[in-house]
């Protein structure tokens, strides 16, 4: 039989000062160790299995002689019963990991899809419009609550206040919701189907985007007044009005233009070519470059080390105010002058950069007889159509750059002092 350890009392357990484990009676195998620096803690010492092993029960005088005597025996009683209590302790501390993940709020697990998701933001823009409208929008209501209670409901109280006023913006909201609650569920935080899903769900309970959604038209002026506006343009100075004229002569977006790098560039076979992270589509670009889009490039001073084409006066690119701002000034003289200006006649607005693609694209369905998948292709809007699909494999390049060779000639023709003549040119035939 094994050796009964004397029961001691609490007064010769406070003396006990030699290093080691000394058996302090009570409960078969409870033990006192002693450390080398003084440090006194319990332990029960039993074998399970064919292994010893050695249970903490605290440490001394925090845990008293009798208290430790009474966590010994309830210890031995559980392994009596076949219950391991390292296991069952593991099992505790799992089902209270797994109750705060269930807790995990929406504004928390927000934070960690952004965190999963970061690296696909095509830029810093992107990125960080992402986490603002969550923050504006989504967080005052719902932000608080556990990701696993966030319901349709919830998912109403944000877009509801802006579908109908900010519907752009509630779209983006809605699909930034639904990536947040699926990465809970796959993440383990929640269950069920997604309350922000749109089909089959929200489609149920509020408009279609296309419905509400007010399309927003960039003051544009009419295509007839385009030679007027460049031979006006072409008396300016300035880089501004450099990348507007550049911008107007390649029906290219703003932000394109004022991004311009000059390797993107190649003068010699007179195309310019973006990069897929560079277009709003997210799609490359080849953009054929007219004569007077080269002779443009071809004047603007390249300064060793700068890669911009159109650089602000400070370093860095060109603005977009500045772009804008030409057009102001022009407007403002023109009126000065005696002039009508430069504004869209159906708002009276002045016209923005953006809007001389629309004007592009008035001129060619009403001076071309190019297909629309050539001006379309021109402008970078490449259709989900299966026609147009086909059209877009190969760019069209010779076509477009016919069309933007035409389009160059048309922007000229005030300065050239010939009258407006429709170009109708057949692609098809030739003529």
């Amino acid at each position: 039989m094994p050796k009964v350890a004397k029961e001691l009392s609490a007064a010769e357990v406070r003396r006990l000062e030699k290093p080691g484990a000394h058996a302090v009676g009570g409960c078969a195998g409870l033990m006192m160790v002693v450390s080398k620096n003084k440090g006194r803690s319990w332990i029960l010492r039993v074998r399970v299995g064919e292994r010893r092993r050695d249970f903490g029960l605290g440490g001394f005088p925090t845990v008293g002689l009798a208290e430790a005597r009474d966590k010994a025996r309830a210890l031995r009683s559980k392994l009596d019963e076949g219950i391991d209590p390292i296991v069952e302790r593991e099992a505790i501390r799992s089902a209270q990991l797994a109750a705060q993940a269930k807790n995990l709020s929406f504004e928390d697990a927000t934070l960690k899809c952004f965190e999963a998701k970061e690296s696909e933001f095509r830029s810093v823009k992107h990125r960080n419009d992402w986490m603002s409208s969550m923050i504006r929008y989504a967080f005052p209501h719902i932000g608080k609550i556990a990701i696993s209670d966030v319901e349709l409901v919830h998912v109403l109280k944000v877009l509801e206040p802006i579908w109908k006023t900010r519907t752009e913006t509630a779209t983006r909201v809605r699909q930034r919701l639904e990536s947040v609650l699926a990465w809970a569920t796959v993440s383990g935080h929640r269950q069920g189907e997604n309350p922000a899903r749109w089909k089959g769900n929200l489609d149920a309970v509020l408009a279609k985007p296309s419905k509400v959604r007010k399309t927003q038209h960039f003051p544009a002026l009419p295509w007839q007044r385009i030679p007027e506006f460049m031979a006006d343009l072409r008396t300016k100075e300035g880089m501004g009005a450099k990348a507007l004229e550049f911008a107007i002569l390649t029906a290219a977006r703003s932000k394109e233009v004022r991004e311009a790098r000059w390797d993107e560039i190649d003068l010699e076979a007179g195309v310019w070519t973006l990069l897929a992270d560079r277009m709003k589509n997210q799609k490359a670009r080849r953009v054929p470059l007219s004569d007077d889009a080269l002779g443009l490039l071809k004047k603007l001073p390249r300064m060793i080390g700068q890669p911009w084409v159109f650089p602000a006066p400070q370093g860095g690119r060109i603005s977009d105010v500045t772009v804008l701002a030409t057009v102001k000034r022009m407007h403002l003289a023109s009126l000065k002058a005696g002039g009508s200006g430069y504004t869209d006649p159906k708002n009276q607005k002045v016209v923005v950069p953006h809007g001389f693609r629309s004007s592009f694209k008035d001129w060619c369905r009403n001076m071309t007889h190019f297909p629309d998948e050539v001006s379309e292709l021109a402008l970078a809007h490449v259709s989900s159509d299966a026609t147009r699909a086909a059209y877009a494999r190969d760019e069209l390049l010779e076509q477009r750059a016919q069309l933007m060779a035409d389009w160059a000639s048309y922007c000229s023709a005030a300065e050239n002092d010939n009258s407006v003549i429709p170009i109708r040119r057949d692609i098809y035939n030739g003529s």
